[in-house]
């Protein structure tokens, strides 16, 4: 079959690798659409994925062609969406609930062949049937919305709250549709990229920036998240949270990215900062939410290219051009 493959450090090539068998309790998914992210672009520079070469892609849905001979809860044509995650369920963090953290943490696009390809296997328990009113092609959005809803987990956040993201490509746009409806009293967005602020403005985003200092709450925000990864994102963003406020770490930052923190600050104003890794209980909360519409998948998604163009798709990703790019095998 086609698959993208990251062969090593720098190179990403399409080419032709095995079809994927089933094991037991796996399908064989014919993927529909597999959507890049941040996380390919570390793999793509060594970071993340424990050994190359990998096929990647960890958001993408598709139709069940194969089971495995166990499986008796999905059948060959059932539309599904698949959550990467692959967890050991024996260490110390599996066992408290905390599988996102596992000590073997693993995932169908990172450490296993993914959705970048014509075919994938995944766990029969990861896949989740998608409604016949849900487009197989727009179902890759779930998983990163999962991560989106994971996220609104950890902060807990308190109706009225005053929330500044920063970043407006797919991931702060979800969180940017998670705020408005858990009750956030505004929600302002900042991105440098005047086309992405422009995609805010059109969800209904209380005010769009270049920077906070163009924005008017002087006293800071109540939630600060980052969506960015960007060491001067995260910088400013850490003094803009109120007084008793949250800081969200949502972006993926690269392993060598720094920033200070006023611990004295942190300890007199009682000020949380947070992290949120991945996916956690929440994908199929998050199929839920987009079976009823929290996102347009015609606004979310920017392009749709062919599998053929991954290297070019992935260039344009880092480029910061578009939304969600989704290739489609």
């Amino acid at each position: 079959m086609k698959a993208a493959i990251v062969e090593s450090v720098g190179k990403v090539v399409v080419g032709e690798v095995p079809d994927p068998t089933p094991g037991p309790r796996e399908v064989v998914v014919e993927v529909a659409a597999c959507g890049l992210c941040g996380t390919d672009l570390h793999i793509r520079q060594g970071e993340f994925a424990p050994r190359l070469p990998v096929v990647p892609g960890h958001e993408f849905a598709g139709t069940v062609v194969a089971l495995g001979r166990d499986v008796s809860e999905l059948a060959a044509g059932d539309r599904v969406a698949v959550d990467p995650s692959l967890h050991c369920h024996e260490c110390r963090y599996c066992r408290a609930g905390r599988g996102n953290l596992c000590e073997r943490w693993a995932a169908i696009g990172v450490t296993t062949a993914g959705g970048a390809a014509q075919y994938a296997a995944a766990p029969a328990a990861n896949c989740v049937r998608l409604p016949d009113h849900v487009r197989a092609r727009d179902a890759a959005l779930i998983e990163p919305l999962s991560c989106a809803v994971r996220g609104y987990d950890v902060l807990r956040s308190r109706l009225g709250a005053h929330v500044l993201i920063y970043g407006s490509g797919t991931m702060g746009l979800m969180m940017l549709e998670l705020a408005k409806r858990t009750g956030a009293a505004s929600v302002d967005v900042v991105d440098l990229n005047p086309r992405r602020l422009a995609t805010a403005q059109r969800l209904g985003v209380s005010a769009a920036a270049a920077g906070a200092d163009e924005l008017d709450r002087p006293g800071g925000w109540d939630v600060v998240i980052d969506a960015t990864g960007n060491a001067a994102a995260i910088q400013d963003g850490l003094d803009r949270v109120a007084k008793a406020g949250t800081f969200l770490q949502f972006g993926v930052a690269d392993y060598a990215t720094r920033v200070t923190v006023d611990p004295y600050r942190i300890y007199n104003q009682e000020i949380t900062i947070t992290g949120s890794m991945a996916v956690l209980h929440s994908f199929e909360r998050a199929a839920e939410l987009f079976a009823a519409g929290v996102l347009d998948p015609e606004v979310f998604i920017s392009d749709r290219l062919p599998l053929d163009d991954y290297p070019r798709a992935l260039d344009q990703f880092a480029a910061g051009v578009g939304r969600k790019t989704v290739v489609v095998p």
